[in-house]
Parts: C-alpha cells; sequence; structure tokens
C-alpha cells in the first residue's frame, strides 16, 4: 500500500498523530525524578530490547553518529548501567546492559506502566482497553517497517 492508498483523511492522520504525542508527553511527565536523563534511558531500552551489541550498531538504532555514544556510553559505563568489552574480532566494542541497568530500566518505565494502567482504568471502558491495546500492535508494527528498512540498509 503507497501514501495515497491510505483510507484516513489528512486530519485523522493529523489526530492520530495529536494522540501519540499527547500521551507520549504523558507518559514521559510520569518518569521517577531519580531517573537517568532520556538519552541514556534510549540507549539502555535498546539494549534491553536487542541484547547486546557493537557501539556502531547501536549508534545505528539510535540514528547517532558514533561519535555521539561516546559521552552517553562512558557515563552509564562509570555508573555501572552497561558493560563494555571486545567483540569477536577484538577490535569492535560490545555492549550490554548490566543487572543494574536493567534494574534501572525496569524502575523508570514501571512508573509509566501503572500510571498508564491506572489511567486506562479509571477513563476507558474494557472495549476502548482492548481497542487501544490493538492500535498498539498497529502502531508497533509501523516501527517494525523501520527496523525492517535498517537492517536491508544494513546488508547492502
Amino acid at each position: 500500500m503507497s501514501n495515497s492508498d491510505s483510507v484516513l483523511s489528512q486530519e485523522q492522520v493529523a489526530h492520530i498523530v495529536t494522540g501519540v504525542l499527547r500521551l507520549g508527553r504523558r507518559l514521559r511527565a510520569q518518569r521517577p525524578a531519580d531517573s537517568v536523563p532520556l538519552s541514556a534511558l534510549s540507549l539502555m531500552a535498546t539494549l534491553n530490547e536487542h541484547g547486546p551489541m557493537p557501539a556502531a550498531r547501536l549508534a545505528e538504532l539510535q540514528r547517532l553518529q558514533p561519535q555521539s555514544l561516546t559521552r552517553l556510553i562512558q557515563d552509564l559505563d562509570e555508573k555501572g548501567l552497561i558493560a563494555r568489552g571486545p567483540g569477536p574480532d577484538r577490535r569492535t566494542l560490545m555492549l550490554s546492559l548490566t543487572e543494574k541497568g536493567g534494574e534501572a530500566f525496569r524502575y523508570d518505565i514501571a512508573a509509566r506502566y501503572r500510571w498508564l494502567r491506572d489511567e486506562m482504568a479509571r477513563m476507558l471502558d474494557t472495549d476502548d482497553q482492548v481497542l487501544l491495546a490493538m492500535a498498539a500492535s498497529v502502531m508497533l508494527k509501523l516501527t517494525r517497517g523501520e527496523q525492517a528498512e535498517d537492517e536491508a540498509e544494513n546488508e547492502r
């Protein structure tokens, strides 16, 4: 399906974007005050989802230049949230989430999970909760398309 094949109007698409952005803003507001910075949390989330990986791959997934990661990696390593080590060819820097890093990630995300669960229970009936879960699956499908494009580009 091409862009011109969308069955939604521009206004409907704008409504989806507004809803996603507003919900994202509300979820970010629920982060614990003592959580790691969002830039660090994003790296930790990627390592949590994908497991250990070379620093260059992490930079690709984060859409950053490898040099931009240097300070973040150093900071996370000093705090014991990630571990650095040599890759199979010894030239590659491999990064992984430590147990402490996993706990910090789960601590941050748990507050947002609780808030969303409680807000859904308070504001949405069962049908709307199920509909929102289905919409989330569809939105994740859109992000997998981006990941597939990234992986195909890396194979070239």
